[in-house]
């Protein structure tokens, strides 16, 4: 199972990632959890401890250097648009409750069409991810999809776009739909988040795309706020998150199989 899970900063996205991370896991799949966002913070839902360890790759300037041969200044050059990447899960990585946690890091910005060698060597580490290993990956996104590439999203069998009640989420629900169009994603699925009321919901589904699943939606509820502030993972903060979590991958599942 591979899954992009999007939506604009703030919306849950992370705890929505790391709810499934952990519910994969203990199932015993064996599971690569990406955070792929500029505000890293997935390690602290999954309550992995020394995560600060971790450099963002998309920083390891040496080792980019190296495996695309740009050398030090990066620009200006040819560089190799294949580099190696097998070798870097195990060597950058966390491994923690049955869930091995990488964090990539942004892209440089300057349009989708960069080809810069940090951007090159980032799409070809998440192509490998996603084409060359067997694990369960849930990747953390950005509001958009800078990382992916056409053969990765062809590849990926999910991309969930989480919303909250709002017109600006409806809109990026919108944007990430047309983006993922673009590029190949076929299987696109909305789940909605901070849900108060049924009140709510509806509003919600009155403004987003009517051809885009729902797959659940997931209740407002403090005791999340309270353990992202006292540092402990999504599972651990009680409430009905992880069977709400629990349903919305079961639906998944079901849509994508009846879609095989």
């Amino acid at each position: 199972m591979k899954l992009a899970i999007s939506g604009k900063g703030g919306v849950g996205k992370t705890t929505l990632a790391a709810a499934l991370a952990r519910l994969f896991a203990a199932d015993g799949q064996s599971v690569i959890a990406i955070d792929a966002d500029l505000d890293s913070n997935l390690a602290s839902a999954l309550g992995v401890s020394g995560a600060d360890r971790l450099q963002p790759i998309a920083e390891m300037k040496d080792l980019i250097a190296e495996r695309t041969e740009s050398g030090p200044q990066g620009y200006g050059k040819f560089f190799k648009l294949n580099p190696t990447v097998s070798d870097i899960p195990e060597k950058y990585s966390i491994v923690h409750k049955g869930v091995r946690l990488m964090v990539l890091g942004a892209p440089k910005r300057g349009g989708s069409g960069c080809a810069c060698p940090e951007n090159v060597f980032l799409r070809s580490l998440l192509a490998h991810l996603v084409l060359q290993r067997d694990e369960t990956l849930i990747v953390d996104l950005e509001a958009g999809i800078e990382h992916l590439g056409r053969a990765t999203c062809g590849a990926i069998d999910a991309m969930i776009v989480v919303v909250e009640p709002g017109l600006r989420s409806a809109q990026t629900a919108r944007s990430v739909q047309r983006m993922a169009g673009e590029i190949g994603v076929r299987r696109v699925f909305l789940v909605a988040n901070k849900i108060r009321s049924a009140k709510d919901l509806e509003a919600l589904q009155a403004n987003l795309p009517a051809e885009l699943p729902l797959l659940g939606a997931i209740r407002f509820d403090e005791r999340l706020m309270t353990a992202d502030l006292e540092g402990k993972a999504v599972d651990e903060a009680g409430g009905q998150l992880m069977a709400e979590v629990k349903a919305i991958r079961d639906e998944l599942l079901r849509q994508l199989a009846a879609r095989a």
